[in-house]
Parts: structure tokens; sequence; C-alpha cells
């Protein structure tokens, strides 16, 4: 095994994507937000968002896709985020914690796309 290969602790691949998003506190109804990914998969993404959120945190998202006019919607739970301007950018880690069967499988079409599946 070559020692410089970092090994993938996750399940499932992450696909370099720019996909805009809404997204806020799921119990916070009027507080949307909009923003873009930076990679998404079937377990989780990577987005900027404008301010810190607390891990554990439930955001509920929107994804919007270029070949559908509704968004996949989904409920994530905050991983981690990390400020990457001061008090202005902030780079938000999301596990997908719920989505139903007919987005999760536009996800993994879009994903498998991003990665160069299709």
């Amino acid at each position: 095994m070559y020692l410089g290969a970092k090994m993938e602790k996750r399940r499932h691949p992450r696909a370099d994507m720019k996909l805009v998003v809404s997204y806020r506190v799921s119990e916070e109804v009027d507080n949307t937000d909009i923003s873009q990914t930076k990679n998404v998969s079937l377990g989780g993404m990577l987005l900027t968002t404008n301010k810190y959120f607390k891990p554990g945190t439930q955001l509920a998202v929107g994804i919007r896709l270029l070949a559908d006019a509704h968004p996949i919607n989904l409920l994530g739970r905050v991983v981690e985020s990390r400020e990457v301007v001061k008090n202005l950018i902030y780079d938000t880690r999301l596990e997908i914690l719920s989505i139903d069967k007919e987005h999760k499988e536009m996800l993994k079409k879009a994903v498998e796309k991003g990665l160069g599946k299709t």
C-alpha cells in the first residue's frame, strides 16, 4: 500500500459541483438564505454559508438542478462549520438525514453526472 495515499472514509463519493441551494434552520420557516454547494454526495454536501452553524444544527435544504424547476428537498445535520472569511463566509459540511425516494434518485443521477459516470 502506498503510504502517502489517503484512505477515503466516506461511504459515498463526492462530486465537485456548484449547485444553487436554499437553506434555513429547520425550525425557522421565514429565514431562508441562498448559496451554492462546493461538493455533493448521496450522504452529504459542503456548502458556503454566511454564518456559523453549531454542529448538530438541522438545516432544511433545497437544491436546484438545471434540468428540473422543482428543488430537491432534504434535511441535513451540520457536521462542521468553518470560517473561511472572517464573519462573512463559512464552509459548512452537512450529513443528509432525510430525503424522499424520488429526490434521492434525482440527486444520485446528478452526482453520477458530476463524477463523470453518465
